[in-house]
């Protein structure tokens, strides 16, 4: 059964509106993925937290906005909302104009980036830990440094 806003994952409680209804989408997606509670709660709060981050004032208010109905189902017309594929994907610390990047494999844009690359490697490996999947450190001249799976 699909969690909506009456029925949730007790870690979701004390989210912001926007993240715990962005958390449910994602671990619902997951779910019908065939992900485990386990493994996609964390997953999904995670990611809820990174996409508040950066998201726009308008798709703050429209994920509030959001019924349970809509909650419950993912949105395939829609591919922005919530990008599940990418859960499965490899994190990639990159050199970046603004310093170092971490990027999901196959992402558009980095979910971080950072000064030094000690913080960037610090973070690929926390996500790629709660994703279990692997981290991919390039040097600045973009050739492989390191490549660990979690």
């Amino acid at each position: 059964m699909p969690w909506n806003t009456q029925d949730y994952p007790d870690s979701l409680k004390n989210l912001d509106t926007a993240v715990r209804k962005k958390a449910i989408t994602i671990a619902n997606a997951m779910l019908d993925q065939g992900y485990k509670e386990d493994r996609a709660i964390p997953i999904a709060t995670e990611q809820a937290k990174e996409w508040y981050e950066t998201a726009s004032d308008q798709d703050i208010n429209q994920v509030k906005q959001m019924t349970d109905r809509q909650l419950e189902t993912r949105d395939d017309n829609n591919p922005e909302d919530s990008r599940p594929e990418l859960l499965e994907k490899g994190e990639h610390v990159l050199s970046h104009e603004d310093g170092w990047a971490v990027k999901a494999q196959d992402a558009k844009q980095p979910s971080d980036v950072f000064e030094k690359k000690e913080d960037a490697v610090r973070r690929a490996k926390e996500i790629a830990e709660n994703k279990g999947t692997n981290v991919v450190i390039h040097k600045e001249d973009g050739t492989i440094q390191e490549n660990t799976s979690y």
